[in-house]
This record gives C-alpha cells, structure tokens and sequence, in this order.
C-alpha cells in the first residue's frame, strides 16, 4: 500500500480522440432518389404452378376442365375444415409419434456420455452419431406419420398404433392429389 502512495510517477493520460472528419452533406444524392424511385421487383409464378394461383383462377380452370363434374361442392366452395376431434386426435398422435424417439435418442446419448465418463467402455465416435441419426431422424418422420395414421373419421377412434389408418389416409391424400 506504501508502495502506491508514495509513487512519484504520475498517472499517463490519455489523448482525447480527434474528432472524424465531416463528409459533405449528401443532399444532392437524397433528392436524387426522391424524385426518381428505384424499381420495384415482382415475383412471377407459371400459371399452371400448383399452389400459385389465385382463387379465381382455379375455379375458372375447374370450369373448364369439366363443367359437370364438381365432385359434390359448389364452384366457389372451399374445402371443409377439419373436425375438432380429428384435429385434437393428430395432435396427440403427433406429439406422440415426435417424443418418443426423441425422448430415447437424448437418453441414449446421456447413457453413452455416462458410459464413457466412467470408463466402463471406449464408445467409438459413430456410435452416438448413428444413434442421433436414427432417433432424431425417425422423430422428424413421426410428423408425417402422427397425421397420418389417426383415424379422419370423427366417429372412428382407430387402432392404437395407426397402420390401417396411415394406409388408407395415405392413398386417400394421393387419390385426391390425381383427382385435382
């Protein structure tokens, strides 16, 4: 402490920093692009690209393709929405079909990571690698099956596991798909 007051060199001082310079204001360039307006860019779609066309459109192209043929709905009708109870149905299926590998893909890799830290055993590398690999990636395929293996029938509860349901929602969404 003696040491620090009884320094005789005074403290070094910084310079204060010089000021930037000023550019010229920029007025000229500002009115410039007030007067003339950059052009704007749109996107253009195909007129037959699936999903790009108006509404409109797509009722006069269902006209014409076969006035007498509207599959029982209006021309102008969407479709139905889909029930409460279906929807709460392919939720649950969803989450389910989602969690549960993901839920073993994560408890896998804390036991391997438990494994190796206790010295029990050298898990190579591309052990945890596959392990998240076919776990995470069955998680992201359990989307598509959790929609599709609930029952779209608000008055049938289905199967517990789905798979006559998935068979016949999935060549029912095909059969829609070449009918349109």
């Amino acid at each position: 402490m003696k040491t620090l007051i009884c320094s005789k060199q005074s403290p070094q001082l910084l310079p204060l920093p010089k000021p930037y310079p000023r550019n010229p204001p920029l007025q000229h360039k500002i009115s410039q692009t007030l007067i003339q307006p950059t052009p704007t860019w749109k996107l253009h779609a195909q007129t037959n690209a699936k999903g790009f066309s108006s509404s409109s459109s797509k009722s006069l192209r269902a006209k014409t393709r076969n006035p007498n043929n509207n599959n029982g709905k209006e021309s102008g009708e969407e479709d139905e929405p889909l029930p409460q109870v279906v929807f709460n149905r392919m939720i649950v299926r969803i989450l389910v079909s989602v969690g549960a590998p993901l839920a073993i893909g994560i408890g896998l890799l804390n036991l391997l990571g438990l494994i190796k830290d206790q010295n029990l055993w050298d898990v190579p590398m591309w052990l945890p690698f596959l392990t998240t690999l076919l776990t995470f990636g069955a998680s992201a395929l359990g989307i598509a099956y959790g929609s599709l293996s609930a029952s779209w029938d608000p008055e049938k509860k289905g199967s517990v596991l789905g798979l006559e349901e998935a068979q016949h929602n999935w060549a029912e969404m095909w059969s829609e798909e070449n009918d349109s």
